[in-house]
């Protein structure tokens, strides 16, 4: 885990390399789960047998569901020392780029784009975040994070 214990240290790190978060299993329960959050019940997320004889051979989870776990793996790649608070402000770009079938174990490649000032004593961070699958060498997102963060 990169730890930076200053914006300066932040600003500093633009361009400057990546971090990586740990890895985590996505389950059928974590898909089932979304599915009931968001009414998204396709077969190919929430029907195993069904989805044997899909395309992927097993169900898969949403895409969505993958991007929801950056914050996920946000927590296990850095930490920000001595900010009031952080909040999600969006994203600029996302893909989902390949499937994520049931039991994979993903992790999140992190590099850091831009870090500029904003109003109220904060910065913006920019983050491209390319998700990837444990045995394959495609990702299966790639996304462009916004951040923000206020000291």
């Amino acid at each position: 885990m990169k730890i930076f214990d200053t914006l300066q240290q932040i600003q500093d790190f633009v361009g400057q390399g990546e971090v990586m978060s740990d890895s985590l299993t996505v389950t059928q329960d974590q898909i089932n789960q979304f599915a009931q959050a968001t009414g998204d019940q396709q077969w190919i997320h929430v029907d195993p047998e069904r989805a044997k004889e899909g395309p992927f051979g097993t169900t898969i989870a949403h895409g969505f569901l993958t991007l929801s776990l950056l914050p996920a793996f946000f927590a296990t790649a850095f930490k920000i020392q001595n900010v009031r608070m952080g909040v999600n402000y969006g994203l600029n770009k996302v893909r989902f780029t390949a499937p994520v079938p049931v039991n994979s174990r993903l992790r999140a490649r992190l590099s850091l784009k831009a870090c500029e000032a904003i109003d109220n004593n904060g910065v913006q961070l920019t983050w491209l975040v390319n998700v990837e699958r444990e045995g394959s060498d495609k990702p299966v997102c790639v996304a462009e994070s916004l951040t923000r963060l206020y000291v």
